[in-house]
C-alpha cells in the first residue's frame, strides 16, 4: 500500500485545513544523507524480517531495508555523477559509557557485533565522502554535520536510509529546525514496521519537508548546476 493512502482522506483534510503540509522546495545546492545504512539494519542477506531479526541481528529491518539500499544504490552513481556531496551519518560502535537511556529503551542496539556496523556493500562510502559517526537518532545531533554542510554551502538535504521513525525522522526534524530545505526520498528510507514508516512520512510531509519519489530525485539531481560537477 502507498504510503499516501494508509492514511485516511478525513485525516490529510484535517492537516490541509489547519495549514500543514504546503511544500518546502528543493534549492539548489543539496547533499545526499544516507543514514544508518549498515548490515545491522537490513541483516546479511535479504530474508523477510522476523528471519532476518532471528537469524542475523535483532535490529534487521529485512527485506523492507533491501529494497530501499537497491533504491538507494540506483540513485548514488546519479548523485556522483552530479558532483554532490555524499554524507553518511552512520551508528558508531556502541561501548559500555553509550548506553544512557539507549541502552535502557533499546538494549538490542547494544549487542550489535562488529559486522553489523559495517556499510552495506553496494552503497558503501567512496574516497572523498563525507562519515558522521553518531550516537543518537538525528546525523545533526552532538555531530560536526552542520558545520560541513555550510562549508559545502548545502542549503537542501535529501535523506535515505532508516529508519523512516526513528533516524530519519529525527534528522529531517532536525534539518527543518537548521532552516535547511529537506526531501525524504520515499523509496530509499525504510522500517521495520509498515504502519510506523507510513505514518513517519505523512508527518515530516505535513511538518518537516517534502517526500518526494526517487525519480523526481533523480530529475532534481540531473538538474542541478553543482560548482563541483565533472566536466
Amino acid at each position: 500500500m502507498d504510503w499516501r493512502s494508509a492514511i485516511p482522506a478525513e485525516e490529510w483534510d484535517l492537516y490541509r485545513a489547519a495549514g500543514f503540509g504546503n511544500s518546502v522546495g528543493l534549492g539548489r545546492s543539496p547533499a545526499l544523507l544516507i543514514i544508518d545504512v549498515q548490515y545491522r539494519t537490513i541483516g546479511d542477506e535479504p530474508l523477510p524480517i522476523a528471519e532476518s531479526v532471528a537469524r542475523h541481528y535483532r535490529t534487521s529491518c529485512g527485506e523492507a531495508g533491501w529494497r530501499a539500499v537497491e533504491q538507494i544504490a540506483r540513485l548514488l552513481p546519479v548523485v556522483r555523477e552530479a558532483g554532490i556531496p555524499v554524507v553518511y551519518p552512520y551508528v558508531a560502535t556502541k561501548e559500555t559509557i553509550d548506553a544512557g537511556r539507549t541502552g535502557q529503551k533499546i538494549p538490542s542496539l547494544l549487542e550489535v557485533p562488529d559486522r553489523g556496523y559495517e556499510f552495506v556493500r553496494d552503497v558503501a562510502p567512496e574516497p572523498g565522502d563525507l562519515l558522521i559517526p553518531k550516537r543518537h537518532p538525528s546525523a545533526f545531533f552532538g555531530t560536526a554535520l552542520v558545520s560541513y554542510l555550510i562549508d559545502l554551502k548545502v542549503d537542501t538535504v535529501l535523506l535515505t536510509g532508516c529508519t523512516t521513525s526513528g533516524c530519519v525522522r529525527a534528522s529531517a526534524s532536525d534539518a527543518f529546525a537548521y532552516n535547511f530545505n529537506c526531501a525524504v526520498i520515499e523509496e530509499c528510507v525504510y522500517d521495520r514496521s509498515p504502519t510506523s514508516h507510513n505514518v513517519n512520512l505523512f508527518d515530516i510531509q505535513s511538518k518537516y519537508g517534502d517526500v518526494i519519489s526517487a525519480s523526481d530525485a533523480v530529475a532534481y539531481v540531473r538538474s542541478i548546476e553543482w560548482p563541483g560537477r565533472a566536466a
